[in-house]
């Protein structure tokens, strides 16, 4: 369940939020003013932020632009009894999330936190899906040449990598022997067809359930390969 952040100096406000909260299954941590506050976010890891603006010495609107400028990008919900349009402006230009005025319904309070976190998590698991792709037995980054099997580190090299992501980029169509050697070795250096397939079958180890019968790195006779996803 995810865990939620109150900075609130109203004891009875930040009660009744934690209470509720709790209710519902969430785990709460709270801070009664705004240095407290500031100090574990920096600290501590939070799913959502609900951030009073009006607290002493140092506001939440500043809190957030001190965190933002941080790095930290933690959902934050601001609490405050403005409801002047500027107010709403100003908390989310300084990195908010949503804006709640007091005095607010539980209902609302409860349905702006379901909101803000089912988008947060929405976007966390998109962002996963689009770093890995599954290629037979490897899960792979291209972009940070990673590579996993069966939820455990895999060893590829860089021009191994560099092959399946040229085959990747054009799977289910063939790829020519001469294209491969264009995409990962460049004009400058050709290296023999042969060792091009001495990477293919190494790939295929790494790939393949059985690599003396690929289902999924498709050798097309006398032209090059063929990656086959669905």
């Amino acid at each position: 369940m995810a865990k939620i952040l109150i900075v609130e100096d109203e004891q009875h406000m930040l009660s009744g939020l934690k209470d509720n909260l709790e209710f519902e299954g969430y785990e709460v941590d709270t801070a009664n003013n705004g240095h407290t506050g500031l100090d574990k976010i920096m600290h501590s890891s939070y799913d959502l932020i609900l951030l009073d603006v009006m607290l002493p010495k140092i506001s939440g609107f500043d809190i957030c632009k001190k965190v933002r400028k941080e790095g930290v990008i933690t959902p934050i919900i601001f609490l405050t009894a403005k409801s002047e349009e500027i107010d709403k402006v100003i908390g989310l230009e300084s990195g908010g999330d949503d804006y709640i005025t007091k005095p607010f319904s539980l209902r609302e309070m409860l349905a702006r936190v379901k909101a803000v976190l089912r988008r947060t998590q929405d976007n966390d698991s998109q962002s996963e899906k689009t770093k890995y792709i599954q290629i037979g037995n490897l899960s792979v980054n291209f972009d940070t040449y990673n590579a996993f099997s069966n939820e455990k580190p895999e060893k590829l090299s860089s021009k191994e990598f560099d092959i399946l992501h040229c085959l990747w980029r054009r799977k289910n169509g063939t790829v020519t022997r001469d294209a491969l050697l264009d995409d990962v070795w460049g004009y400058d250096y050709q290296p023999t067809p042969r060792t091009i397939d001495n990477f293919i079958l190494k790939l295929r180890q790494k790939v393949e359930n059985d690599p003396n019968n690929p289902k999924y790195i498709i050798t097309i006779h006398g032209i090059g390969y063929k990656l086959i996803l669905d």
